[in-house]
């Protein structure tokens, strides 16, 4: 089995993360053109109880595993990987059974009573079988993350994407005349096709590539493995509290929203279709680089639990800045253009500028949650989960406070939730950085956050003056602008010293140019 570097690890999951994310995106323009906002509202409502069924299901168990599993592979301990494993599987194996008889059974009335669109039962319905394949296929991906191996999760991600994306045309078209709702369980139908290919593959790698039987003494690994699971539960637990509050702020953000509007007077319909406009269109465009903070948090949990483990602690103070630092320069250049192009870029993506103040809006708060997501993984690797799962919770409620009090007013409406989802990123990820500067992990990165803001400062004035001399009239001067501006952007990364060459070096394409 090959093993990666915390680099080239984490590339590797770019790469994949890239290709999953222009082909979701694609994905989510198909099914915002087919169904329109209302379906898209519809969709998104329905997603939410998947999402908090999931949770359940993994039990936070993904973290967990690339952890244990890490800490044992540095000393050769099979035996321990197997019980792990095996431990995992029956843990969420048996919770994916009660949860997808819960979810069916529970289905008509979270659709009717919580979220107040009865429409919402289809899609609901049609997306329950995926909870069993999740359940199986974290416990696989967490096994090839704690070996550092994130070519099987990276090839999967894409086999998924490819899958979902064939299909949604195919399943959305069938059943929209039929109506709005059975075309959104279409759209939910494809995506459980796509979870159930991209397991089927990674088994299959799987099957190749581990280094013991599964078959022999499996009862006797579980019916010994008492220590292992409470290993695992002292990660799984507070880990699965993050996600549960996140998954169940989710759940109950539709609901909230809602409830919210129609206090402050609209009907049904047009609350549904403002809660598509932001979660279905401005969302997925913020979300976007998201890709690469997903892939460097898979890969910090088994570096750092590496590093922790041999008591190097000046190699987990740069891993976690490295990662701070590789996100935010992530995401610079995009927000720029969504803050000065957002009219541009909504009527080019799904040919309506709905939404475009909340994209401004929204653009510069989501840099925070870039970094949000490394630092939490950098919390989960230190056996610090028990505290991001407080700031989570934290951040859940002042989110929630604010957007009962905001949306609820004609005034505000949906952009109360946009001001409520931007203060909860900002609170959630500047108390994960506060537990670590307490436990003395790493310091206030002032000269990081004032070196960016230089950086931002000037591409976005020059942004802005592009903006008052060029005729944004197409897609292809958009596409000139914002290569321009990349372009200078890039340069400043590098005089500022937020990215260096041999990161910028490591990238797949640098070394092909090199080769020609």
């Amino acid at each position: 089995m090959s093993k990666q570097t915390f680099l080239q690890g984490a590339l590797i999951l770019v790469a994949a993360g890239l290709i999953t994310r222009v082909l979701g995106f694609i994905n989510r323009i198909v099914v915002a053109r087919v169904m329109g906002a209302e379906g898209v509202g519809l969709y998104m409502m329905a997603l939410p109880t998947l999402i908090l069924a999931m949770t359940l299901t993994q039990f936070g168990l993904p973290v967990a595993i690339s952890k244990r599993v890490s800490e044992a592979d540095a000393v050769g301990d099979e035996k321990k990987i197997k019980q792990v494993l095996l431990v995992s599987l029956a843990i969420t194996g048996s919770l994916s059974i009660l949860f997808t008889v819960g979810m069916f059974l529970l289905s008509p009335v979270v659709a009717k009573y919580f979220l107040t669109d009865p429409r919402a039962l289809y899609p609901l319905l049609a997306v329950t079988p995926i909870i069993p394949i999740i359940a199986v296929s974290s416990v696989i991906r967490g096994y090839f993350q704690g070996r550092q191996n994130m070519k099987p999760q990276a090839f999967s991600q894409v086999i998924e994407q490819v899958v979902r994306i064939g299909s949604v045309f195919f399943l959305t078209k069938m059943f929209m005349p039929y109506g709005v709702q059975f075309a959104a369980a279409g759209a939910m139908s494809a995506v459980v096709l796509g979870e159930l290919v991209s397991l089927l593959y990674m088994l299959r790698q799987f099957k190749l590539q581990k280094r013991f039987k599964l078959r022999r003494t499996w009862q006797h690994h579980i019916a010994e493995g008492k220590k292992t699971l409470n290993e695992l539960m002292t990660i799984a637990l507070p880990t699965t509290g993050s996600r549960f509050i996140g998954s169940l702020t989710y759940f109950f953000e539709p609901i909230l929203v809602a409830q919210s509007l129609a206090i402050a007077g609209l009907a049904v319909a047009e609350s549904t279709r403002q809660y598509g406009e932001l979660t279905g269109y401005v969302l997925p465009l913020l979300f976007l680089p998201t890709f690469l903070t997903h892939a460097l948090s898979v890969s910090l949990v088994p570096s750092i639990s590496e590093a922790g483990a041999k008591g190097h602690k000046q190699t987990i103070h740069y891993r976690i800045m490295q990662s701070m630092r590789l996100s935010l320069a992530s995401g610079g250049v995009i927000t720029i253009v969504f803050m000065i192009f957002p009219v541009v870029i909504l009527t080019t993506v799904y040919g309506t500028s709905s939404g475009a103040f909340m994209l401004q809006f929204m653009a510069p708060f989501f840099l925070l949650h870039y970094i949000q997501t490394p630092l939490q993984a950098s919390l989960q690797a230190l056996d610090l989960a028990r505290p991001a799962m407080w700031n989570t919770l934290i951040g859940a409620v002042i989110k929630f406070v604010v957007l009962v009090a905001l949306s609820s007013r004609p005034e505000f409406g949906i952009r109360g939730v946009a001001v409520a989802i931007s203060i909860g990123v900002v609170v959630v990820t500047l108390l994960h950085l506060g537990v670590l500067m307490k436990h003395k992990v790493v310091t206030f990165p002032t000269l990081l956050f004032g070196k960016f803001s230089i950086i931002m400062a000037i591409t976005g004035w020059t942004g802005f003056t592009m903006k008052q001399w060029i005729n944004l009239n197409s897609v292809e001067h958009l596409l000139m602008v914002a290569a321009m501006l990349s372009v200078i952007y890039i340069t400043l990364l590098f005089a500022f010293k937020l990215l260096t060459k041999e990161e910028w070096n490591m990238i797949p394409w640098n070394r092909w140019l090199h080769k020609k």
